[in-house]
């Protein structure tokens, strides 16, 4: 059994070496929010699938299914849904490819997309060859 005391100074210098050693890399606030509104629109994707499956069923067992509501309510789950997939596209490209926001409705993309996934505007500003030559 070693009884032998160490300075205090020095044990505080090694637990702040271990706790620095063991603290985890900081990570950019845009990929904690991107993965908050993967979460979020997992969840929202969830619950509109359990929606629509509920709202079909009860429509079925009263024999009078309208067709409009069904496509109203399964156009609003394909949105959640394709958001929901751009996001997870844009967060496994994250580790090769930097991702923004769009200038027009402040949808996510990629670093190779041209053009809005949500709102089909163009990402990348066209600049006409004449300005590129003359420096302007």
């Amino acid at each position: 059994m070693d009884l032998t005391l160490k300075n205090p100074l020095s044990a505080r210098k090694e637990a702040a070496a271990a706790a620095a050693a063991s603290a985890p890399e900081p990570v950019d606030q845009s990929t904690i929010d991107i993965k908050r509104r993967r979460d979020q629109l997992h969840a929202k994707v969830a619950e509109l699938q359990w929606d629509l499956g509920g709202l079909v069923y009860e429509m079925a067992i009263r024999d009078r299914i309208r067709v409009d509501v069904i496509i109203k309510h399964a156009a609003e789950l394909q949105d959640a849904d394709a958001e929901l997939q751009e996001i997870e596209r844009i967060l496994a490209l994250e580790m090769n490819a930097t991702a923004g926001v769009c200038g027009n409705c402040s949808a996510p993309h990629s670093s190779g997309a041209a053009f809005c996934w949500q709102c089909g505007q163009p990402i990348l500003r066209q600049v006409d060859t004449w300005t590129i030559f003359n420096g302007q």
